[in-house]
């Protein structure tokens, strides 16, 4: 009977050990310097979702020096970012079929190239592969008030439409995405 509750009394000391231990050591993990962020906006009957992110200016030269010029990006910090349309929408009067995407962009001092890739779940843009995009355009950033933390909005919202902001740093662009079926 006295092993039997030695033995109890030996697995509940050292459970309690394991757990404290687990305990203290999930908090030695900071969290993340660019924090996840989300924004989603249901634009006509279609669930749109942005998951990205969200790295800081913090005094840093931003476009042609932490995101190079003229190379993929993930438009974000740490994972790619994801976008989510429920149902085939016009994201700047191209056609895409509901589905979650990854999105890259690859900056310039001009134009910049935006990607929807059909791989949704990537870590930076080190896999990124040419051959799974789904499509390409172009859009034209313009200079705005600084933003220290990169973000995405909805703005310009009607019943069928809306815009996608993007800001970071001193430049913004939109993507208008179109639910109307025509």
């Amino acid at each position: 009977m006295k092993i039997k509750n030695f033995t109890c009394s030996a697995i509940y000391i050292i459970l309690t050990f394991l757990i404290f231990t687990y305990t203290a050591k999930a908090q030695d993990n900071p969290p993340r310097l660019s924090s996840k962020a989300s924004v989603s906006q249901t634009v006509g009957y279609t669930d749109v979702t942005v998951d990205y992110g969200r790295p800081g200016v913090k005094g840093r030269v931003i476009w042609g020096g932490l995101v190079p010029y003229d190379e993929v990006w993930r438009t974000g910090a740490n994972e790619a970012t994801a976008i989510s349309f429920s149902t085939d929408v016009k994201l700047n009067g191209n056609l895409i079929p509901a589905g979650r995407y990854s999105l890259f962009t690859i900056p310039t001092e001009g134009d910049w190239t935006v990607i929807l890739n059909k791989v949704d779940n990537q870590w930076g843009a080190f896999k990124y592969d040419q051959n799974e995009d789904l499509i390409r355009f172009k859009v034209t950033p313009v200079k705005s008030n600084f933003v220290e933390w990169m973000s995405f909005r909805f703005d310009n919202m009607k019943p069928y439409s809306a815009d996608l902001a993007f800001e970071w740093e001193n430049l913004s662009f939109l993507l208008n995405i179109n639910t109307k079926k025509d």
